[in-house]
Order: C-alpha cells, then structure tokens, then sequence
C-alpha cells in the first residue's frame, strides 16, 4: 500500500475513533447488579440491539492462590470445567452450546478463571443451567481428570517447551516475583499436575467454586425478570461457603541489579533478547499513563520502537514493549528479534536508548494526543460485544471494586500528562533490577 493510501485510510480511522468515542462517552454502560442469599454477586446489562446474550462467570481463583507444590491447578479447572455434571454427560457442553448457535470459552490468569458463553437470546437459559451445573455438580472423578491430565499437559508442550522461547515469561516471573505466587505462570508443572490426587483436585474445587466467590454477568437482550427467577432457581439453592483463604502479597524479594541468563534454543530461528521489570498493579493510579506510555513505544509501525529499531537501523524485525498489570503487582517487559547478521547487543542497546530518550526528554503533545485516540478506539470497540461488556463489567467490580469504575476509564487516561508519562517511563525503566534473557539459535 502506498503511502498516502495509508495516510488517508489513518485519517478515515481516526474520525471514525473519535466518533465512536463521542458515542461511548455520551452513553455510559448501565446495569443493574444484587447479591444472592449465597453470596453469589449478579451484574444484569441489558442490550436489545441484537438477538444474542452473553454471560461470563468470573472465579475469584487464579494461579496465585495455589499451592506452590502443586501449581496448575486453577489453569486444569478451566479445561476440567467442561467435563461431566451430575445432569450433563462427559463431551456435551460443547455439543450443547454448538448445537444451539453459540460459542464458549475460558481463560485463566494469576487472578482470575473466567468462563462464558454467547448464545441466541431464546437460549439465555441454557448457558445459565450449565454455569449453575458446574459450579457446584462438577464430576471431579478420575475419568475427567486423567483425560484433563493429557490435555494440560500437551497444551504445555506445544505453548511452552516445544516452541520457540517458550520458557521465557516462566523464567522471568521467578526471578521478578520470587516468594510470592507470582513468581510460576498459571500453565504450571506437569509434575505437580501428574502427581496429584483426585482428593486434592476436589478440595480445590470445593474451596474455590463457590456462588461466593464468583461474579455473574448477563449482558445482551434478555428479559430481566425471567432471567432474575432462572438465577434464583438455578443458583439460589447453593449454600455459601467459608471465605477461601487467600495468600498474603505484600513485598518482593529485593533485587541488587541485573540478572543475565543465555538459553540455546533449539527451536529458535533467529535470535531474541527478552528484557523484564517489575511494574505497578492494576490498581495503581500510574497504571494508566503506563498503558499509554506501551502505545507510544510500540503500537504500530510509527511507535518509537518501530521507527527506530526496525524501521531505521534495521537491527530487529521485531522490537517491542508492553506493560502488564496483576492485581498485586506488575510485569514490564520489552523483546527485540535481531535481524539475520545482526547482534543482540547492538538490539538490547538501541532499545534501552529510546527508553532512556523518554526518562530524559519526555514525549510529545502529538504522541500524546495519538495514543489517547487509539485507546479511545480500542475501548469503544472493546464495548461493542455483549461478551466484552460482560467481560469488562465483571472485571471492573472485581478488580476496582466498583462495577460503575467502567464509565470512569477513559476520563482517567484523558488526565494522563506528559509529565506523567516521562515519570512513569523512570519508575519502570528508570533502574538496573532487571531480566535479560538472551535466546540464541542452536546451529546443526
């Protein structure tokens, strides 16, 4: 594509941005939200735009809250979660869900096991029956696990150790979160996976899947008062359970510098340079000029990163950063991939020089201005689905204690000053307590 092809299809998305944006802002996301008897927290949005309904069930359990001999417990219930009921037979959730015109998925994280279903508005119920089915009737018996077992197991194979890099994001963590349960990802150990028992796995679920500790969204054209009386009918019945105990996150261990590691990897094409920091949780009021402060660095082809790195010098063909926010804390990292005959020293050199270029001369009024623009783009088109609504309202009453902080997002990146940014650029990247893991090709 030409050039002023593209520059006129980058005004044509930005009016569009914008646009959109003034629509969000004019209209903030309602919804209604009440607790069951058992604790179970109930968010209700209503959108009759399309004849399709979400729901997302969000488990206040992640990867943190296990036990460090036995990690990949929280990531196994995401896939155990999808076997038998006392109602539902092994290999029909899918066949259900499917047959019915929808979709459904699930994801874990250090925080959180999120689960949810999109479905045709007549069938609000059957995701609802499911959901109730399995929070509190799941199969934890020894056919579903061991077949869990080979699932989890080679899904580790194929994302982590079979391919390229793949270790690296583990090494990191232990090395920046070390004594704390940041410090394993939430694919955990085949090992602990392999050793454990069924009485284990059942003491997990029985801890943690739990009306009272789980929040459910329903976002989409429903009838309110009948998806009130299907929740109560299906979910009213579960007791509440003891508060699970939660793991006590306060301090890290102290870093005294630099920790360097070079890997010869096999599977590696070119060679790679990973260099990690910690960064602030998604709490933290810097969190949001850190987000802008990734964009400025590396979203697209005129961030800083990209220009420079690949672009000018042509020492990378890929260079990037991003900042991840935990609950408790935070992960930001940046990653180059040297070009064929470039150096990774020459890589991790140019990039700490454009980070350094930030701490001591701060950004634009222009960078500024885009970055802000992109972020209004992606949150408006982040709320155009019923299953991202639900998504992000589950998220905000969760994390910010407070389902109505999802009207307040985009205000607080509209405060975000260059000032802020050159600040937050020093907070994270401003020291040498850092990983650097090298990835070098293995030649046959």
């Amino acid at each position: 594509m030409n050039r002023p092809t593209s520059r006129i299809a980058a005004i044509a998305v930005a009016i569009l941005g914008l646009s959109l944006s003034a629509m969000a802002q004019t209209k903030p996301l309602a919804f209604k939200e009440y607790d069951l008897p058992n604790g179970l927290h109930v968010i209700l949005h209503e959108d009759h735009s399309a004849p399709v309904v979400a729901t997302v069930v969000h488990y206040k359990v992640g990867s943190r809250d296990e036990d460090p001999s036995r990690t990949g417990f929280a990531h196994f219930f995401e896939h155990l979660m999808f076997e038998s009921t006392d109602a539902i037979e092994r290999a029909t959730i899918d066949k259900m869900v499917n047959g019915a015109g929808g979709q459904l998925n699930a994801f874990t994280s250090n925080d959180q096991t999120v689960y949810h279903f999109v479905l045709p508005s007549n069938q609000i119920r059957l995701a609802l029956w499911i959901e109730a089915q399995r929070m509190r009737k799941l199969h934890v018996n020894t056919i579903g696990v061991e077949t869990q077992r080979g699932v989890v197991k080679e899904e580790r194979k194929n994302r982590y150790d079979n391919a390229p890099y793949g270790g690296w994001m583990e090494k990191a963590q232990a090395v920046l979160f070390k004594g704390t349960p940041y410090q394993w990802a939430p694919i955990g150990s085949a090992q602990h996976i392999d050793s454990a028992s069924i009485a284990e796995f059942k003491a997990f679920y029985d801890t943690f899947y739990q009306p009272n500790n789980a929040v459910l969204v329903v976002s989409g054209d429903f009838d309110e008062t009948l998806v009130r009386e299907t929740i109560n009918a299906y979910f009213g019945g579960y007791p509440k359970a003891p508060e699970p105990r939660r793991p006590v996150i306060n301090e890290f261990v102290a870093m005294t510098g630099e920790v360097r590691e070079t890997i010869n990897d096999p599977k590696a094409q070119l060679p790679a340079l990973f260099v990690s920091y910690r960064a602030m949780p998604m709490t933290d009021p810097d969190a949001y000029a850190a987000d802008l402060l990734s964009s400025i660095m590396a979203d697209g082809e005129s961030s800083r990163l990209y220009r420079s790195i690949v672009d000018s010098q042509q020492i990378a063909v890929q260079a990037s950063l991003s900042i991840m926010q935990r609950e408790y804390s935070g992960m930001a990292f940046y990653v180059g991939i040297a070009a064929p005959g470039k150096g990774l020293a020459d890589v991790e050199k140019a990039i700490d020089a454009e980070i350094a270029r930030v701490i001591r001369d701060g950004i634009t009024d222009e960078e500024l201005a885009k970055a802000k623009n992109i972020k209004e783009a992606e949150m408006v088109e982040g709320l155009m689905g019923v299953y991202q609504k639900a998504l992000a309202l589950s998220n905000a009453y969760r994390f910010e204690k407070s389902t109505g902080a999802i009207n307040e997002e985009m205000a607080k990146y509209q405060k975000v000053t260059k000032a802020d940014i050159q600040r937050v650029a020093k907070r994270v990247f401003g020291t040498n307590e850092r990983v650097v893991l090298t990835y070098l090709p293995v030649k046959g």
